[in-house]
């Protein structure tokens, strides 16, 4: 088969290698679709603990499971699905368990034209969703899920500030927020992402890349009740002020890294909470497919590429221009 392969630090390259077989516990998905993530680029730079090459990248996918290992209900044999990338996250839904991985690395990824994956991976695709759409849903979505709903617990009516709309993820975190009948703002370093943020039904946005955004935020705005960030950095002041008393900040990355300082007088005085969540159970994954089945909700894509030009789908993610998510079509 098929398979865009990380052969070595910025080494991508489209090859053949042999095709996967069910193991006992398993099946084969035929995919049709993949996405792109960022840890998909941070391994490709070499900016990823526990590298080893070579390997297929890629944690999210859908497609038709066309073989079944022992032990596997052979109902599943044809059925649509997608995967979740969530592996062996453990017994308690507060937090996954050392064994914890994430499709892609360092498993064998999708963004090929088969993968073999545990059987208690699978969800039914949604049948609203077209294959680029169904593709794009897992990591992001789940993502998204647990942080909004299950960490945060966002109610309908609060007020939500998404920090650096654009990317997959906060994209859902958005989408969802909006379908939970909460009242969502947004920010970015683009006036286009902003726009399309507002199509999607934000109620305002605004340019961080301004330095007194924040200040002027909350005197038009007010202070919000749940803040997404996954920047952190030295922005995370900001986030801590626009906080209102009693509110929850949920991060799931630090792409600016540590902030330099954390006013811990405001978070006590505040009552803050600061909430650390990274990917979901499958609990989450399961009222994450739900949730997006029973809302209609459909994933933001940003472009489609097919496998050959998968390097040029790269490109574009590590230059941020997407706007939604980066699609593969695989068959």
């Amino acid at each position: 088969m098929k398979a865009a392969v990380f052969s070595a630090v910025q080494s991508l390259a489209v090859d053949h290698v042999a095709n996967p077989a069910a193991a006992a516990g398993e099946v084969v998905v035929q995919l049709k679709a993949a996405a792109l993530n960022h840890r998909d680029v941070w391994i490709k730079s070499g900016q990823y603990a526990g590298l080893k090459f070579p390997v297929i990248p890629g944690s999210d996918g859908a497609g038709v499971v066309v073989e079944v290992g022992a032990g596997v209900d052979p109902k599943w044999l044809g059925r649509e699905v997608i995967l979740n990338p969530s592996l062996d996250w453990g017994h308690h839904e507060r937090a996954q368990e050392p064994r914890f991985s994430i499709l892609g690395m360092p498993k064998d990824g999708t963004l090929a034209e088969m993968i073999h994956i545990p059987a208690t991976q699978l969800a039914l695709k949604p049948a609203h969703l077209s294959w680029e759409e169904a593709a794009a849903l897992p990591l992001a979505g789940l993502t998204a899920y647990r942080a909004v709903f299950s960490r945060a617990n966002l109610q309908a009516h609060e007020k939500i500030l998404i920090n650096g709309i654009g990317a997959g993820t906060a994209m859902f975190a958005l989408q969802f927020a909006v379908a939970a009948g909460a009242v969502p703002f947004v920010t970015s370093s683009s006036p286009e992402k902003l726009l399309k943020a507002s199509q999607l039904g934000a109620r305002h946005g605004t340019l961080y890349t301004h330095g007194q955004w924040a200040k002027e935020f909350e005197a038009h705005y007010g202070e919000f009740d749940v803040i997404v960030d996954s920047a952190a950095g030295p922005g995370f002041g900001d986030l801590v002020d626009l906080a209102a008393p009693g509110g929850r900040i949920v991060f799931f990355g630090a792409t600016r890294g540590n902030p330099p300082e954390l006013a811990t007088r405001k978070v006590f005085w505040k009552q803050l909470s600061l909430l650390g969540t990274t990917m979901g159970s499958p609990a989450d994954f399961q009222a994450m497919t739900e949730f997006v089945t029973t809302k209609g909700i459909h994933p933001v894509v940003s472009s489609v590429f097919p496998l050959d030009r998968v390097a040029e789908a790269f490109d574009l993610m590590e230059r941020g221009g997407q706007c939604g998510k980066i699609v593969v079509r695989i068959s």
